[in-house]
C-alpha cells in the first residue's frame, strides 16, 4: 500500500473551514489502513510537511498525492505531474476536468454523478464524509427551541425567518466557533440550515453538508434546503422539513407546530451507520486497495479510452443527425 499525502493550503489562520476540517478527519481515518500524512502547499507550518520538500524525496512512486482543494486543483495537477494523484472531490461545478490517469474519490452521491458525466473514463469511488461518534442523541432537556448557524444561511433565513420566530419562540444564532457542538444540538429541539443562496454565489455546489445530519443525530427536527450533497440523505417529509417552502408565513407555521409539539425525532442509528468510522475505513480500504492496483499496471497500459471533450461530443451529435437525415433519404 502506497504512502498518502493529503496535501492542503494550509491547516490554520484563514484555511479553516469545514472542508478543511473534513479532510483532516479523511487523513486520521487512511492511517488506520496505511502511512499518511497531511502536507501543505501555500504556507509552511511548524508541524507539517511542506511540499516542495516532499518532492525532493527519493521513490515518491511508491507515494500518491491526494488533491482536494477546488481553486488550487489545475495548478497541483500541473505541478505534480508524473506522480500518482489522487482527487478527493468535495463541491462540484468548478469547471475543470480531471485527466482519466487520475483516479477520483467523492464524499457525496451528488458529486459521484457530477463526475460520472464530467469524467466518464476515470476510476470514480464513492467515500462519505464521517459523522463523528459524539453526535447521537442524549435525551436531555431542550431549553433552544430553534437553532441556527449564521454562517452559508440565506439573507432569507437571517434577515426574515428568524425575526418572525423570535416573537414567538426562543431563538439562538451561533456566529463563531462551538466547542461542544453535539451538546448545543442536544439541547435545541429545531435546526434550520439554509445553504443554497450561500453556493449559489460560490459558484460551486454544498459537498456534503455535514450539519443536518449531525443535528438529525441528536434527535433536533430540520428544516433544510436540500441542495447539492444535502440530497444524499435529506428525505423532506420522511427525516426533515424543506426550509423556504413558499412563503415566510408558511414556514414559520410549520416551525411553530414542531415546537409546540414538544417532539424530538428519532432515526435508527442504521441510518447513520454509512457515515459512522466503522464503515467508512472498510470503504476507504477496498478504495484505496483499488487505486493502488491501477497504479501498479498503469505504466503497462498502451491505449486510453478517447477523452469525451466539447469538439468530441459536437461530432457525435453531428454524426447521430447525419444518421437520421440518411435514414429518411433512403426511406
Amino acid at each position: 500500500m502506497r504512502k498518502l499525502y493529503f496535501l492542503v493550503p494550509g491547516t490554520k489562520g484563514k484555511f479553516a473551514c469545514g472542508g478543511l476540517w473534513a479532510e483532516l478527519k479523511t487523513v486520521k481515518l487512511a492511517q488506520q489502513i496505511c502511512d499518511a500524512n497531511v502536507v501543505t502547499y501555500r504556507q509552511r507550518e511548524k508541524d507539517q510537511l511542506f511540499i516542495d520538500d516532499v518532492l525532493k524525496t527519493p521513490n515518491l512512486d511508491k507515494a500518491i498525492f491526494v488533491i482536494s482543494w477546488g481553486f488550487d486543483v489545475p495548478k497541483l495537477i500541473t505541478k505534480l505531474k508524473g506522480h500518482n494523484l489522487i482527487y478527493h472531490a468535495h463541491s462540484a461545478g468548478y469547471g475543470f476536468s480531471i485527466p482519466a490517469n487520475i483516479p477520483i474519490i467523492t464524499v457525496s452521491r451528488n458529486t459521484l454523478g457530477y463526475w460520472g458525466q464530467k469524467s466518464p473514463h476515470s476510476l470514480i469511488y464513492y467515500l462519505p464524509n464521517q459523522i463523528s461518534d459524539e453526535f447521537i442523541n442524549l435525551n436531555l432537556s431542550r431549553d433552544i427551541d430553534v437553532l441556527v448557524q449564521a454562517r452559508k444561511s440565506s439573507t432569507y433565513l437571517i434577515k426574515e425567518l428568524i425575526p418572525a420566530l423570535k416573537k414567538h419562540c426562543k431563538v439562538e444564532v451561533i456566529e463563531s466557533y462551538v466547542e461542544d457542538l453535539p451538546g448545543v444540538f442536544n439541547r435545541s429541539q429545531v435546526y434550520l440550515y439554509d445553504s443554497a443562496e450561500y453556493w449559489a454565489q460560490q459558484g460551486v455546489s454544498e459537498g456534503f453538508g455535514l450539519q443536518p445530519m449531525e443535528a438529525l443525530a441528536c434527535g433536533c427536527e430540520v428544516f433544510s434546503s436540500v441542495n447539492g450533497g444535502l440530497s444524499d440523505y435529506l428525505d423532506p417529509g420522511f427525516n426533515c422539513h424543506k426550509i423556504a417552502g413558499y412563503s415566510k408565513e408558511f414556514d414559520v407555521q410549520r416551525i411553530l407546530n414542531v415546537v409546540k409539539a414538544s417532539t424530538t425525532i428519532t432515526l435508527p442509528e442504521q441510518f447513520f451507520a454509512e457515515y459512522r468510522t466503522e464503515n467508512i475505513v472498510k470503504r476507504l480500504q477496498v478504495i484505496l486497495g483499488e487505486v493502488n492496483d491501477f497504479f501498479d499496471q498503469k505504466r503497462d497500459f498502451t491505449s486510453e479510452i478517447k477523452d469525451l471533450t466539447k469538439m468530441r461530443i459536437y461530432r457525435l451529435k453531428a454524426q447521430s443527425l447525419m444518421n437520421k437525415v440518411l435514414k429518411r433519404i433512403r426511406g
